[in-house]
């Protein structure tokens, strides 16, 4: 398969045609798969704020002075309201946030952003990224859409691409009952496809200045597997979710 990124994006704007946008600058065919940065879908979709708009509650203020007394450093507990409002399970409060979206996803702070927001404090993920895949999907050429985030890894420094939503396709391609080269059948092998995907096409996106938000990836071939939509473990089966739910941080 080939990725190429879709040159000479402007600026994203509240309210911009996003699709029209990306039509505009690619010729795409119609089973290539168009990986989208969620910056670039939350900023057209609004969700641009300020710290202003979150005044902290007492849960936050005693968040942000707990992180403070880690850190050594002042944090400010409207940032912390932020995270609270855009979660729906705390996973740790101390060193850092690490939550779990309205949609599922696990990641520090809520997945919000403090970087390339020109005009505001906070740029916070699409509410239902997978439904702005299928918007956007409706709007394009291309059969598939992937709305991609970068966050870390447990066990492994640096972060990586990510789906956070995804349309026209399923999220993982199942090999289970299949055989490897020596005739074994594979019994537990499911291969998240959006977040491989997504990783690849992170490694044109970039984390900085680049300006290229959106990749995409070419004759991608899905194969004669079966497939599911289940990309995020329940919570009663993640069995380090429990763990860290069970853990506390200790410093002195």
């Amino acid at each position: 398969m080939e990725l190429f990124a879709v040159p000479d994006v402007p600026e994203v704007r509240p309210g911009d045609d996003l699709a029209a946008t990306i039509r505009d600058r690619v010729d795409l065919h119609e089973d290539d798969v168009v990986c989208v940065a969620s910056t670039v879908v939350s900023k057209a979709e609004g969700r641009l704020f300020d710290l202003a708009d979150f005044p902290a509650g007492p849960r936050a203020r005693e968040i942000a002075a707990n992180l403070e007394a880690v850190a050594g450093e002042e944090k400010d507990p409207r940032f912390a309201q932020a995270v609270l409002e855009e979660s729906v399970d705390l996973l740790m409060e101390s060193p850092f946030l690490l939550t779990e979206t309205r949609f599922g996803h696990v990641g520090v702070n809520a997945g919000i952003d403090r970087s390339n927001v020109p005009d505001h404090d906070l740029l916070l993920l699409p509410k239902r990224p997978s439904e702005s895949a299928e918007r956007l999907r409706a709007d394009l050429p291309a059969d598939r859409v992937i709305v991609t985030d970068t966050c870390g890894r447990p066990f492994r420094h640096g972060q990586r691409g990510v789906a956070l939503g995804w349309a026209g396709m399923q999220a993982s391609r199942d090999w289970r009952g299949e055989s490897d080269r020596d005739g074994r059948e594979l019994g537990v092998t499911v291969e998240s496809v959006v977040d491989e995907l997504a990783a690849a096409a992170n490694l044109l996106v970039g984390e900085g200045d680049g300006g290229t938000p959106v990749v995409v990836v070419r004759d991608f071939e899905w194969g004669d597997h079966g497939g599911s939509d289940n990309l995020y473990r329940d919570v009663e089966g993640d069995f380090v979710r429990q763990a860290v739910r069970a853990w506390g941080y200790e410093h002195e």
